[in-house]
């Protein structure tokens, strides 16, 4: 007892140069934000002369002035982006976890063949052109909505993952239990399965989220009707054209040459605008982030 005491317990001088470890690395990830931040409140010549700081020489909200500009648009890509983003979650969480499970029961009689399928589309794809055919002309996805949502509703990655927490934690006696009190498939999966799997529920939520709040190639692909596009392809499109605005200006040509739009803190302005709420859902997913991604540890 003695012994294993000793191997799990760390002194007290590894303690800090773990904890000191931990304190660095996230700093790495909060100073680079905090200087984002700052910088996107600061002047834009004031930037130019003095660089980046975390102290702005010259406080100014010209970069935000110039993204509200059409205020209305902005205000429209941020729904359509959150509406993208929760439906397309819950319908990606029910289709992975749907497909993930039978590939769990040891008792499905095409496990292996379904497996196979999902790792061979990991490892090879048909490629852009018949990824474009397939989606506009088989499924007719192009320039609606459900365009920036079905497209990422499976995920081969996830399915595993999925796969393997439902096998790692999901004790088969609860399921034989289940269908000896008289319970069938569905209300084992729904009333069951899918309540003792928040964790990891949790975690391909997240993931999936982030995928949909940060997707700016879809609308680029398959989108042309300007009151679906979202914020992120909303966001590039503004930088696209601070960044042609900046270049004509500069080299002084008609009447152009007379505008000059930020372009640096627009940068930041746009990194500090596609954040947006996508952060607060850290903090609800945290406390079964951990224990979602050691899907693979053994328990028992």
């Amino acid at each position: 007892m003695k012994s294993a005491i000793k191997i799990n317990s760390i002194s007290a001088t590894a303690n800090l140069i773990i904890h000191a470890l931990f304190i660095l690395m996230a700093l790495t990830c909060v100073v680079p934000l905090l200087l984002v931040v700052v910088v996107s409140i600061t002047d834009e010549q004031s930037v130019v002369i003095d660089g980046y700081r975390f102290w702005p020489q010259q406080f100014s909200l010209e970069a935000y002035k110039y993204l509200l500009q059409e205020g209305k648009t902005i205000i429209q890509a941020y729904g359509v982006t959150i509406f993208v983003t929760v439906v397309g979650t819950i319908l990606s969480l029910f289709v992975i976890s749907s497909f993930a499970y039978p590939l769990s029961r040891k008792d499905f009689a095409y496990r292996k063949l379904f497996t196979f399928l999902v790792v061979f589309t990991l490892l090879f794809s048909g490629g852009m052109v018949s990824w474009y055919m397939v989606t506009t002309q088989l499924f007719q996805l192009k320039n609606n909505v459900w365009a920036l949502i079905v497209p990422y509703l499976f995920n081969g990655w996830y399915v595993m993952i999925m796969r393997t927490y439902f096998m790692t934690s999901i004790p088969d006696g609860i399921i034989e239990s289940a269908k000896i009190d008289g319970a069938g498939e569905y209300r084992i999966f729904f009333s069951i399965v899918l309540r003792l799997s928040l964790p990891g529920l949790a975690t391909i939520g997240l993931f999936s989220s982030i995928v949909y709040w940060n997707d700016w190639w879809l609308p680029l692909m398959l989108v042309q009707d300007d009151k679906i596009l979202n914020i992120q392809y909303l966001l590039y499109k503004a930088q696209s054209t601070a960044d042609f605005l900046s270049s004509v200006s500069g080299q002084n040509y008609g009447t152009v040459m007379q505008i000059s739009p930020p372009s640096l803190t627009v940068r930041m302005a746009l990194a500090v605008v596609g954040i947006g709420p996508i952060v607060l859902a850290y903090p609800f997913f945290q406390k079964y982030f951990v224990q979602g991604l050691t899907v693979g540890a053994i328990k028992g």
